[in-house]
């Protein structure tokens, strides 16, 4: 397998001090939806999600519940892995910072930067933060706290440095010559922006708390929380074993995705950690916006957080996916209200393209004996129908969107098929043709059952589960299923049984409770 093949889609690796929240859902779902158009689309694909579970701040909530750091850290982390089956995920691993293999690749990291002189020993003094496990300059403080908002702490101990300030001239030579390898081009702005404002060297080790991967040849160390979290994504590739065919393909061509408040770990100190070591830094950080609630800030304190589970009981799977991922730009901050989705679902879901769905073929039942009909043209002729070509020609317009993580586009982009299939329905009126020109009406719920085709072969990425009901409605074989399938060659034959249609997405009571917080 080569790397034009492969395509290595992360998480970042979810901080376990807490249980998960819509965000986690958020970023998690968005990277099924691409590595799902990625293997369909014929990519071998390495998708990778997991658990953080070092550092002061979970040593500290683990002493405040009265037990050990690995059994807090093996009962959060289990909520994460569940999260992964509640939306649905599709992820080819699952790492936790915990396991053996993560932490050799870590020690081995180490050695390699102490080897090549990138790292030294010195002592620290000056503001850190526990919450956001980070250390911040005087000159970074507001009113006393983190940018933030986040309590800090002076801190004087011996602590080891990478020498991150000797990296500022190359990390922007890096970006200027990969212009992408940062979006939204706000967060590379950003970025850029701190680098050229002069880098520090990175405390990179601490010995206030023991719980962390320890520093090789001084135990009295346990190595700073974001080389070990960030180490990751290479332990996931089966690191320090460079030759391993799965580092070979998948490591040239990884995409990180991350919340902004962590752009600059991902995009300043590891691919600086990573040069340093002879690695290529990573093809690209996509740092996404924060979710608001009902318009407020999301927090533990008000109540005001939306467990994942509470909107897949109240809305649905694949309404919960469509949603997160249509509502908002992806890279933009958004906010989540009952009402917006309450709208997506019956408007977008239900009336658009559940009622294509249901009308299509419930007039195949009744007026086709159940069976597909014939169009009465050959491919070639019927290929130049235009709600055929553009049926056709979809997976070819989301592609790009899909690849720059453009999300909503992408959803864009085929609800106007939707609405196009719609407006065909209406202006030839198939129940009217029934009666004047039964051939005519065959061609017509011909021409709509390959649109509806096509249009769940490009919706699986976000809604897997009603796309697969739509397609089985269809009779389309299990393989049949991936984008090779689009065109004329794989098109419905007519006379072969279709199922009888069910609702595919109910629609929302508006007197339904909302869901819970928590």
């Amino acid at each position: 397998m080569s790397a034009a093949d492969a395509f290595y889609i992360t998480t970042p690796i979810y901080y376990v001090n807490d249980k998960p929240h819509i965000g986690h859902a958020y970023t998690t779902i968005s990277c099924d939806v691409i590595a799902r158009f990625m293997r369909l689309d014929g990519k071998r694909v390495m998708f990778l999600t997991g658990t953080d579970e070092h550092g002061q701040k979970v040593a500290k909530s683990a002493e405040l519940k009265g037990i050990a750091p690995q059994a807090f850290t093996d009962d959060v982390s289990e909520r994460f892995r569940e999260l992964t089956k509640l939306l649905n995920i599709s992820n080819d691993d699952f790492i936790r910072t915990t396991e053996p293999r993560h932490r050799d690749a870590c020690q081995v990291l180490w050695k390699t930067l102490v080897d090549k002189g990138e790292i030294y020993l010195g002592s620290y003094a000056g503001w850190y933060s526990v919450r956001d496990e980070a250390f911040y300059q005087e000159s970074e403080l507001v009113g006393g706290k983190a940018p933030t908002g986040a309590e800090v702490e002076w801190v004087e101990e011996p602590s080891y440095f990478f020498r991150l300030s000797a990296w500022a001239d190359r990390l922007l030579a890096h970006y200027e010559r990969n212009p992408e390898a940062i979006q939204p081009a706000s967060r590379r702005n950003e970025v850029l922006s701190f680098i050229r404002g002069g880098l520090h060297d990175l405390s990179v080790s601490r010995t206030t708390f023991s719980w962390g991967v320890p520093v090789p040849g001084d135990p009295a160390h346990v190595m700073y929380v974001w080389i070990d979290a960030l180490t990751n994504y290479l332990t996931a590739l089966g690191y320090p074993d460079t030759t391993d065919d799965r580092f070979k393909a998948f490591w040239p061509t990884v995409h990180h995705t991350v919340g902004k408040d962590i752009v600059r770990f991902h995009a300043v100190y590891w691919p600086a950690f990573l040069m340093a070591a002879g690695l290529t830094p990573p093809r690209r950080v996509f740092a996404h916006g924060w979710w608001t609630i009902e318009g407020e800030k999301m927090s533990k304190s008000i109540g005001n957080t939306v467990d994942p589970h509470d909107l897949v009981s109240t809305y649905g799977l694949d309404q919960t996916r469509y949603f997160l991922m249509r509502e908002v730009p992806f890279g933009n901050d958004g906010d989540f209200s009952r009402q917006a989705m309450i709208g997506r679902i019956n408007n977008d879901l239900a009336n658009d393209f559940g009622n294509l769905v249901q009308r299509v073929l419930s007039m195949v039942q009744k007026n086709c004996g159940g069976k597909v009909p014939s169009p009465g043209v050959d491919a070639a002729l019927l290929a130049q129908e235009p709600l055929i070509a553009d049926a056709h020609g979809l997976v070819e317009r989301v592609r790009p969107l899909i690849v720059a993580q453009s999300y909503h586009k992408a959803l864009e982009e085929i609800w106007a098929t939707v609405g196009a299939a719609n407006r065909y329905i209406d202006r030839e009126a198939p129940w009217t043709l029934r009666k004047t020109d039964p051939d005519a009406m065959a061609r017509v719920l011909y021409i709509l059952m390959e649109t509806i085709r096509h249009l769940a072969l490009v919706v699986q990425p976000f809604l897997p589960t009603s796309a697969a009901r739509v397609l089985d409605f269809l009779g389309v074989a299990a393989d049949d299923r991936d984008f090779k399938a689009v065109g004329t060659a794989h098109a419905l034959l007519p006379g072969r049984d279709i199922a009888q249609p069910q609702p595919i997405f109910p629609r929302i009571d508006t007197s339904a409770p909302a869901p819970g917080a928590g």
